[in-house]
């Protein structure tokens, strides 16, 4: 499981000591994205797309109409 992120500290004193720590390189910025795991990525490229196609006309049809119906209820 990844690291949880520490939360940015509310108290400005506790924000610019994070600051010097961070610009002394005594701790790490942790904040940069993870790295995504491509064989998801690629499943979910495909995801929408693939199920539109499968779909009937008819059927794509009644779930355009039950969001719309809900939308503006």
């Amino acid at each position: 499981m990844a690291e949880k992120q520490p939360k940015r500290p509310r108290d400005l004193n506790e924000w610019a000591r994070r600051m010097v720590d961070l610009a002394t390189g005594e701790v790490e910025d942790r904040e940069i994205a993870p790295a995504k795991n491509e064989a998801a990525v690629a499943l979910g490229k495909k995801g929408g797309a693939a199920r539109a196609k499968k779909l009937s006309p008819e059927r794509r049809s009644e779930i355009a109409r039950a969001a719309a119906k809900k939308r503006h209820s």
